[in-house]
């Protein structure tokens, strides 16, 4: 739950300007406040995205920072659990992708599914 510091946020995590009260939202990923306009009848910028997510019938909310991190940080790998909910699919969905060859993945030596959140994207613009 949104702390009320959080819901009166100064400046965008993405940009750093100021919001119009219409305009602000918070990050499902990180936290943070940014820019999305909830009003199509005003003006108003976005710096994130919103969706419904499949699995958990639910509006999820990401700001560009962590949808578009830089490649090699750290954001920029993501465990199976992570890239199913950026990609909006159950993990076992992805699982078949990655068994399909649809998806750019590793593995690591104990097993573990790592994805970069480049890929992930790409898939999900494919899927689309």
């Amino acid at each position: 739950m949104a702390t009320s510091q959080q819901l009166t946020a100064d400046l965008c995590s993405v940009c750093g300007e100021g919001f119009q009260p219409h305009t602000l939202a918070l990050c499902s990923q990180c936290g943070k406040a940014y820019h999305l306009n909830q009003r199509q009848d005003l003006e108003g910028k976005d710096c994130g995205d919103v969706w419904i997510s499949d699995e958990h019938m639910a509006l999820e909310f990401a700001c560009n920072s962590c949808l578009l991190a830089e490649d090699g940080a750290l954001d920029d790998v993501l465990d199976l659990g992570e890239a199913a909910n950026l990609a909006q699919v159950s993990e076992a969905e992805l699982v078949k992708a990655v068994e399909a060859g649809a998806i750019k993945h590793r593995r690591t030596t104990g097993g573990v599914l790592l994805f970069r959140r480049a890929d992930v994207i790409a898939f999900l613009a494919g899927a689309r």
